[in-house]
């Protein structure tokens, strides 16, 4: 029997890295899991025995190196999303450029990289549906997506040669009871009928209309954290062929499912008016650009790709099936898991 796997993660307190420690803590084959970030976090309220934890940056190639030093597995998650072009560039190109290296430096097997499928851009001649073939070209107006198409020639070009394997998985929006940016995103940018939320806030449980949600029809792409957290999970197993791989779940939804999740109301909406910010998820779960002011901007309607194939390698015939090549969670199932967890967040607030 192999010895237990020393998996080191960056960025692991965000909405994909705390299902993928839970996922790791309860796997028999990782034997230790090492998590750095700059937020201060305790595993131990989770009731993780494997997971460790510091603070330090990926700017910080001595922190870098302390985490990787001795691991098997390096996993990437660290990515700035909000911030200004030049400030998410410097954390998201510079820092995981040292990520990348210190892991070669330190000698890992397999290295994992969170990327996103907003990383092919939003081109109109993107083929549908996208899959791992379609080089990633990045849309240099949202710069999110050009930032992790760069990372991904970053990654190729560094390791190349290495003798490091190299897995990059390609998520579309990514939902769960520990995702709720998709909710809490939702009702901020197209919430209508309860202009005075800080009002509800103060006042509680008023009979106050219901928001309403306008539709316009834009299907979405959902897939649920665990089935991310799982996928991930394979490659440190090293289960599966190296290489790209997108991830989304079953099915679409729509505003309206959004909104029947919710329990609040939807009115028809023209398709050509301008999107919702997670419309532009077909693409991916970055398709929202973070602008220079920490807002998320939608990108134009014209620029929207192609809906996403599932994994190239999770057929019938092995690769990643075994742990992760069918979502244990369709796209209904995702959304309907949301509303209660966005509910008690300080950001989102249910009406009635």
């Amino acid at each position: 029997m192999p010895a237990p796997l020393t998996v080191a993660v960056t960025g692991p307190t965000g909405e994909i890295g705390l299902p993928l420690l839970a996922e790791l803590d309860s796997d028999p084959a990782v034997g230790a899991v090492r998590g750095m970030a700059r937020r201060p976090f305790d595993p131990a309220r989770e009731g993780w025995g494997k997971v460790a934890y510091r603070r330090g940056d990926i700017l910080d190639r001595g922190s870098l190196a302390a985490l990787f030093d001795g691991a098997d597995v390096a996993v990437h998650l660290a990515f700035a999303i909000f911030g200004g072009r030049e400030e998410t560039r410097r954390v998201n190109l510079e820092g995981s450029r040292n990520a990348f290296e210190a892991a070669t430096e330190a000698g890992v097997e397999r290295l994992v990289y969170a990327s996103s499928v907003a990383a092919y851009g939003f081109h109109p001649d993107n083929p549908q549906p996208l899959t791992e073939d379609v080089p990633p070209r990045g849309s240099e107006g949202f710069y999110y997506s050009a930032q992790k198409a760069e990372l991904e020639s970053t990654l190729g070009d560094l390791l190349s040669g290495s003798g490091v394997d190299v897995y990059v998985f390609r998520p579309c929006i990514v939902a769960g009871p520990r995702a709720t940016m998709l909710i809490e995103r939702v009702v901020k940018s197209v919430r209508l009928g309860d202009p005075l939320p800080a009002l509800r806030r103060g006042l509680g449980h008023l009979p106050l209309p219901r928001p309403v949600l306008p539709d316009g029809g834009a299907p979405i792409q959902l897939v649920h954290h665990d089935d991310v957290a799982r996928a991930l999970a394979a490659a440190i197993a090293g289960e599966g062929q190296p290489g790209a791989y997108n991830l989304a779940g079953e099915g679409e939804v729509g505003i309206g499912d959004v909104a029947r999740a919710l329990g609040w109301h939807t009115i028809p909406g023209h398709r050509e008016a301008p999107r919702p910010p997670l419309a532009p998820a077909r693409v991916g779960d970055g398709a929202e650009d973070p602008g220079a002011d920490g807002h998320l901007e939608s990108p134009p309607r014209a620029r929207l790709g192609a809906t996403v194939r599932r994994g190239r390698d999770a057929g019938p015939d092995g690769g990643l099936r075994s742990r992760s090549g069918t979502s244990r969670l369709a796209a209904q199932a995702t959304i309907v898991r949301v509303p209660g967890s966005a509910r008690s967040s300080t950001r989102v607030r249910s009406p009635m």
